[in-house]
């Protein structure tokens, strides 16, 4: 009979030990839970910007030029004659034969009924497009020597600066913006008497490249094409959990 007794009172002990484990249990989760909760309404959002100096890495020179006569024979040699001279222009400045190419030509006929007389004209395009940023640069600079020689520019006549390497800088760039959230983060939470807890969300915004020194489009904004000295930027928006 005391077996028995004793074994009850263990089943006893043990079945209350399990029932007050639970509500322990019951009673840290539903207060992590509140806390959790607690937490989701206290946090802070902001942003965060990142800015880098760039040099353009791409130039692309697109030069159009035309003639105009009366038969297509002699336009053609005299479109033939612009070409050599804008070829032997790009050639001084050191620019070699692979990086130009002949990237389009049209021609126009038609009989002018009024003048009784036949009208050609021929339209060229000839591209520089050179890893030599700063050499095309001083080549576009001296265009007018280029007007001299005899080769008029045509509308459709312009120079590109392109950064063609985004990508290597973009998560140095993502990180340093995301510093810069969280340091204001850091002051909102000092000022309100709170720290800076983890991420709740984060939106990445797009990446924009625009003209390092205040040249600006015929809009008036900022024309990154115009200039081979650029400014990437990116601004993140980062919600965090105030603790």
């Amino acid at each position: 009979m005391a077996t028995r007794w004793q074994d009850n009172r263990t089943l006893y002990l043990v079945g209350a030990a399990i029932v007050a484990l639970g509500i322990v249990l019951g009673g840290y989760l539903l207060g992590d839970g509140l806390r959790r909760a607690r937490m989701a309404d206290r946090s802070v959002t902001v942003r965060g910007l990142a800015e880098r100096n760039v040099t353009a890495d791409l130039a692309t020179w697109t030069i159009v030029y035309a003639e105009q006569g009366t038969e297509l024979g002699p336009v053609q040699a005299a479109v033939d004659e612009k070409s050599r001279a804008v070829r032997a222009f790009l050639k001084r400045f050191g620019f070699a034969d692979k990086d130009l190419s002949d990237t389009g030509i049209s021609v126009n006929q038609f009989y002018d009924r009024d003048r009784a007389q036949n009208s050609v004209t021929i339209r060229q395009t000839v591209q520089l497009r050179t890893r030599d940023v700063i050499k095309a640069r001083a080549a576009f600079a001296r265009q007018a020597d280029l007007i001299r020689s005899g080769v008029a520019l045509e509308d459709g006549s312009h120079m590109v600066y392109s950064f063609t390497r985004l990508n290597d800088i973009k998560p140095e760039m993502i990180a340093e913006a995301t510093r810069n959230a969280r340091s204001s983060a850091g002051q909102f939470a000092h000022d309100s008497g709170t720290s800076v807890g983890g991420i709740k969300q984060a939106s990445q915004g797009y990446f924009s490249i625009g003209a390092r020194d205040g040249d600006v489009d015929g809009e008036g904004g900022s024309s990154a094409s115009d200039s081979p000295f650029q400014k990437v930027r990116v601004v993140t928006t980062i919600d965090f959990y105030l603790d």
